[in-house]
């Protein structure tokens, strides 16, 4: 049988380090192993992103042992991730290189034993060194990072740091074998239309000799074998499911998946073996014409799906850092606020697998880019032969996993080649689309047919129409916020929104452990630098200026910059899913941070939940109500994406400012899948001084007018243990518990609330309240909006 040694016992040598080297840990990194050895600052806090620039720019070295194969034919050393370019050797004889982090390498060191050096060069160094020999690519930030096949926010983003690293990410191992090997397993799992589910199980098998061997395949208590005879180094085998269970994304359905096994075998003894958990299901992608363009809508199982998404980056710059446990946390909290897609950017990783599992589990729906963003890449070689190795290798990993339900092609690559001036840049240079509209679709359709492919987002599906043409694909919606205020989004109804978003700072307990500016303001020094985005402060300040005036301080400013945040997706994603099946899905940039920064995330560096983050779940719940307007009017939009129909009574309240009212009870009925529109009987007379309220179900909207005038708040507080209740005396918008103000440790269960005269709130919270700190945590917007 196979048997995997893990590799320990590892050393780092290289710059600024003693000459016996540091203790250096795989799966790890250079920057990771030089923190726990005190050698360099934390990177992540204040300015020391700056102190360490020069490790990204050195060579390093990883040394062990590499011991003798023990009672085997064939021993293989075998990397699961080197990032990125490196020499590896034993006892100086060259074993082999690498240049991508993105796929494995195996190398045959059957007899060998001695010291074995994982030499890396700079990244930088690489990838200058191909840009001088192929050509120049236009690129969106300074760095290079499309000449390496390396995470490239690693390079900095407008969200992220500039702390390129290197090392050996994932595992290292030696694995001993005899006879033969699984050398690929490519699951094909589909869901039939009779019910039945259906599995055919590619095999690749490495041998060292001609002895005959027997692969059994079994799933769901059935079983099948087939023989290879010497020389057959394939097989398929192929097995039905009767009835079978429906793996469904969350909220449509249960998750059920099925132990499918892989056992190697020669004359009764097992070689190898391969076991994943797989689920039936049956993935489409609708963009056929109708009268408002080209659609764009998931159907799952022949259910459509209106996807409530978040675009993900990595969790952390360093994503050797990154655990199961971690994952398991941040899907949990996406799933927990009503995510059912989300978007593996193509600036990042293809995810650990574990990632994948969490999804399987909770009903994730994934988008998975190919790992392009943001630049044109040359298509020469010696890249071109890495893009394809790494593709055809992620494919097979990635295809077991049900959640999995599209492969995109790039991020933003085909609407830079029109809209960013790359055409002059290039003067006839390849620059991706024979990746995105030849490779990557062919390795797709021959690889993972079960799935749709598309080849980028933006995309409007041809080259008829422009990349980014909101009534045709999908959208990336970007001219708001970096250009116009957030009412923007009324101004179109996109086809899919896979890109959108407005920033906020991180929590404040986040900042003050990242950032020891003094006094700390949002152009402090520490603060500037992390706020990565090109003009980000005077986005935010412009952002702010329709609808407040400037704030006095650092205090107001972060609670204004976190509630315009909370309004701007709001009058997004509440106007696209009313306009359900028009606009078919929203995917949020972004769920999560990679460090304390200042960005557009729901859930900060420190997985501290933004205000935004609370919204998210009224926003993407099944059931949503929601002012908005058709043909100039005001009308109240019922979205129901559940699969009973929605019964009930909205209560639609006029409200003045002094607590009285007057109402009106008008019957609702929406059909599953459905948004309705409810005629209102009744509107504002005075909108300084009135605002609407509809209520069904626990279920709330509130309009208020532009020139509505806020009262001076009115509140009570109450304090026990563990929650803070606030009751209002006068109409409180945008309440908001700061619990982190309370407790770096604690957390709360809501975000803003609007409150009207004599309704209270109360605010869970994980953790002992001190009642003496409880008002320097409560705010709400004050009379002096705009």
């Amino acid at each position: 049988m196979l048997v995997s040694t893990p590799l320990h016992g590892w050393t780092l040598y290289g710059p600024r380090l003693p000459e016996t080297g540091i203790p250096a840990r795989v799966p790890g990194c250079v920057h990771t192993d030089l923190l726990a050895a005190g050698v360099i600052p934390d990177p992540l806090l204040d300015r020391n992103e700056l102190e360490v620039a020069w490790v990204g720019r050195s060579d390093w070295r990883y040394r062990t042992q590499l011991p003798a194969g023990q009672g085997h034919e064939r021993t293989d050393l075998v990397f699961d991730g080197l990032d990125t370019v490196a020499a590896i050797s034993v006892d100086g004889r060259p074993l082999g290189h690498s240049r991508n982090m993105h796929r494995s390498y195996r190398y045959d060191v059957t007899g060998l034993s001695g010291v074995l050096e994982v030499d890396f060069t700079s990244a930088y160094a690489e990838a200058d060194r191909l840009r001088a020999e192929l050509g120049a690519r236009p690129n969106s930030y300074p760095e290079p990072f499309n000449f390496v096949r390396k995470m490239a926010c690693a390079f900095g983003w407008d969200w992220g740091p500039t702390l390129p690293t290197a090392g050996i990410w994932r595992a290292a191992r030696l694995e001993h074998w005899s006879v033969a090997r699984l050398a690929e397993v490519r699951p094909e799992v589909t869901l039939r239309a009779d019910g039945n589910g259906h599995v055919a199980v590619h095999l690749i098998v490495e041998r060292t000799g001609r002895k005959p061997v027997t692969a059994t395949v079994s799933i769901a208590g059935l079983a099948t074998h087939v023989a290879l005879e010497p020389g057959q180094d394939t097989a398929t085998v192929e097995i039905i499911v009767p009835d079978a269970d429906v793996w469904w994304p969350r909220g449509y359905g249960g998750q059920p998946r099925y132990q499918c096994r892989v056992v190697l075998s020669s004359n009764g003894s097992a070689l190898d073996e391969w076991t994943r958990r797989v689920g039936f299901r049956r993935v489409e992608l609708d963009t056929s014409a109708d009268e408002h363009g080209t659609g764009f809508t998931f159907v799952v199982n022949g259910r459509r799906v209106f996807a409530r998404g978040v675009n993900w980056i990595p969790d952390d710059i360093f994503p050797s850092r990154i655990t199961p446990a971690r994952y398991r946390e941040r899907l949990g909290q996406a799933a927990a606020a009503g995510v059912d897609l989300v978007r593996v950017w193509g600036g990042g990783i293809y995810e650990d697998e574990a990632f994948y599992d969490v999804c399987d589990e909770l009903g994730l729906m994934v988008w998975q880019d190919f790992l392009f963003a943001c630049a044109a890449y040359p298509e020469d070689e010696p890249v071109r032969a890495e893009v394809e190795a790494e593709a055809r290798e992620n494919v097979v990993r990635l295809m077991p996993h049900p959640s999995l339900v599209l492969w995109n092609g790039n991020n933003e690559n085909l609407w830079g080649y029109v809209d960013w001036g790359w055409q002059r840049e290039l003067a006839g240079a390849e620059w991706g689309e024979g990746y995105y509209l030849d490779l990557l679709p062919r390795i797709v359709a021959e690889t993972d047919p079960t799935r749709p492919y598309w080849a980028g987002s933006p995309w409007s599906g041809s080259w008829q129409q422009h990349p980014n043409d909101p009534d045709h694909g999908t959208t990336h919606s970007w001219d708001v916020w970096n250009r116009r205020d957030y009412t923007g989004y009324l101004d179109d109804v996109p086809r899919f929104v896979a890109e959108f978003g407005w920033q906020a700072p991180a929590a404040y307990a986040t900042l003050r452990r990242a950032i020891t500016d003094e006094p700390l303001w949002p152009d402090s020094p520490g603060m500037l630098l992390h706020q990565k985005a090109d003009d980000g402060l005077g986005k935010l300040a412009r952002g702010l200026t329709p609808h407040f005036p400037p704030p006095a301080d650092f205090d107001t400013w972060h609670y204004l910059t976190q509630v315009n945040q909370v309004r701007a997706v709001a009058t997004g994603v509440e106007h696209w899913r009313s306009h359900w099946p028009r606009c078919t899905g929203t995917i949020l940039w972004q769920l999560n941070d990679c460090w304390p920064v200042v960005s557009w995330s729901a859930i900060d560096g420190d997985g501290r939940e933004k205000p935004l983050y609370h919204e998210l779940k009224r926003l993407y719940a099944d059931r949503l109500l929601t002012f908005q307007r058709r043909d100039g009017r005001l009308v109240l939009a019922a979205v129901n994406q559940s699969r009973q129909a929605w019964i009930g009574s909205i209560e639609l309240r006029v409200v003045h400012v002094d607590g009285s009212m007057r109402g009106h009870t008008i019957p609702l009925e929406a059909t599953p899948d459905s948004v309705s529109l409810v005629e209102l009987p009744t509107g504002i007379e005075d909108p300084s001084r009135e605002l609407l309220v509809a209520d069904c179900d626990g279920l709330r909207a509130t309009y208020f007018a532009a020139a509505f005038r806020y009262p001076k708040p009115d509140f009570r507080i109450d304090v026990d243990e563990e929650s803070v209740t606030v009751t209002a005396n006068t109409v409180l918008r945008d309440l908001l518990l700061q619990a982190d103000r309370l407790s770096p440790d604690a957390r709360t269960d809501r975000g803003l609330v609007t409150l009207l005269p004599g309704e209270s709130v109360v605010f869970r919270v994980s953790a002992e309240v001190d009642p003496a700190t409880v008002p320097g945590a409560i705010r709400c917007i004050e009379s002096h909006e705009r």
